[in-house]
């Protein structure tokens, strides 16, 4: 069982894990803590972007020799294979840490996975560790894995009765670029990086605009492109084929005044996790009823 310091550590690196929202993909935003072997955080990091080291790599290497005999906290089970960056089971070994704790299992391990090695090492190793608050972070990306393609967020605003785009109108759904990958927005006629630059040159493979003809590829494209949280940005129009083709995972939707409301405000299907005030506009957080008890996407 995981102690209260591990689990204090354990939403501190979840917290780091949310700086590479909309950056790391199609790799996952992971968060790590280093605990010396007095329990003290000696070091922590995040990853950043794909290339770049990996969350563990960036917390030993803060960490320095502080780390040996003492326990990694890691959202994602640590990687088994090199590749960009070294397998971070290895580097845990070869810091010499005495635990582990981990969150999630990763569902892209390779071979007998990044726990199983280290147990076979010697190395204590603690998992299922606030499993639904690290998915805050991770559930975009593992929803994406699970669907084979990305996890399809719908922002639109409501407004004297008309649903159109919010991204350019609304700053909170602005906001929501900077955990998206991708965007798509107006009629289909731009498709790009949700914020440009972020992922790095080349991480993302992205067609320039969509045809309007099948969602359903244009979403198996983009998850080869390395495309895992896609951001729909506009009204009806634009989001009906991705409804119908049952693509759209998540709603929010921003209402200007309660007159003229459209019958409905969400299509079927989705139940609503939140409501909140965001300025002049309730901002309005819908899933698909199974979503709900699964992964979280927001």
């Amino acid at each position: 069982m995981a102690s209260l310091i591990e689990l204090a550590a354990m939403r501190r690196a979840i917290m780091l894990s949310a700086f590479g929202l909309g950056a790391t993909s199609p790799n996952p935003p992971v968060g790590c803590v280093i605990l010396d072997a007095n329990g003290r955080v000696a070091g922590e990091g995040y990853h950043e972007r794909k290339g770049l080291a990996h969350a563990e790599g960036n917390a030993l290497r803060a960490a320095g020799t502080a780390a040996r005999g003492g326990t990694a906290v890691v959202t994602l089970e640590p990687c088994n294979h090199v590749g960009r960056a070294p397998a971070c089971r290895q580097l845990l070994l070869d810091a010499q840490v005495a635990r582990v704790v981990v969150a999630l299992a990763d569902p892209t391990s390779r071979g007998r996975g990044g726990i199983a090695e280290l147990r076979a090492a010697g190395v204590s190793v603690e998992s299922d560790v606030l499993v639904d608050e690290a998915l805050l972070v991770l559930g975009a990306w593992r929803h994406s894995l699970r669907m084979q393609r990305p996890t399809l967020t719908w922002v639109y605003e409501v407004a004297r009765g008309r649903i159109r785009g919010a991204v350019d109108r609304i700053s909170a759904a602005e906001e929501l670029l900077w955990e998206a990958d991708a965007v798509l927005a107006a009629d289909g006629n731009h498709l790009g990086e949700a914020v440009v630059g972020r992922h790095g040159y080349g991480m993302l493979a992205l067609p320039r605009r969509w045809d309007g003809r099948d969602p359903a590829e244009l979403a198996q494209t983009l998850a080869r492109g390395g495309v895992r949280h896609l951001l729909l940005d506009g009204g009806l129009e634009l989001a009906e084929p991705f409804i119908k083709a049952g693509l759209v995972d998540q709603i929010v939707v921003f209402v200007a005044d309660p007159a003229g409301l459209p019958e409905p405000v969400l299509p079927g299907g989705f139940q609503m996790v939140e409501v909140s005030r965001k300025g002049d506009h309730v901002q309005v957080c819908a899933r698909r009823g199974q979503l709900v008890a699964g992964d979280s996407t927001h």
